[in-house]
């Protein structure tokens, strides 16, 4: 098991810019997917980004594609999500999450979860 705990919501007006950081302890992310997913209140949680436990390769939801980037430091272990051009309906809980390395860049499968940071995006 790996403990997540992000950093970096806030309040930004729309068409502003938030990092997101994701840092881990207990194990090295080296052997983890690593994925970002958000959610407000009275609705499912939604799946934004995913990156390989190399960095390699990267994978992300249709709502944020172009916009948002997932990025890693193993070394660090950390993982990052850089949001650009941001939207109202960007306004949710981030969530880190960690998978087995082995399960791919799929939306499902994620075990471990961060407590999430809120971003707020005014219009």
């Amino acid at each position: 098991q790996v403990q997540l705990v992000e950093s970096g919501g806030g309040l930004v007006q729309a068409g502003g810019s938030l990092r997101l950081s994701c840092a881990a302890s207990g194990r090295p992310l080296s052997t983890y997917t690593m994925g970002w997913f958000r959610q407000v209140p009275g609705k499912g949680r939604e799946f934004v980004a995913a990156i390989s436990w190399s960095g390699d390769s990267t994978y992300y939801g249709n709502s944020v594609k172009g916009r948002f980037t997932i990025s890693r430091d193993n070394a660090k272990n950390t993982v990052d999500l850089q949001m650009n051009s941001l939207k109202p309906e960007d306004t949710a809980a981030y969530y880190c999450a960690a998978k087995s390395w082995r399960l791919g860049l799929s939306s499902e499968g994620y075990v471990d979860w961060g407590q999430g940071t809120q971003v707020t995006v005014s219009s």
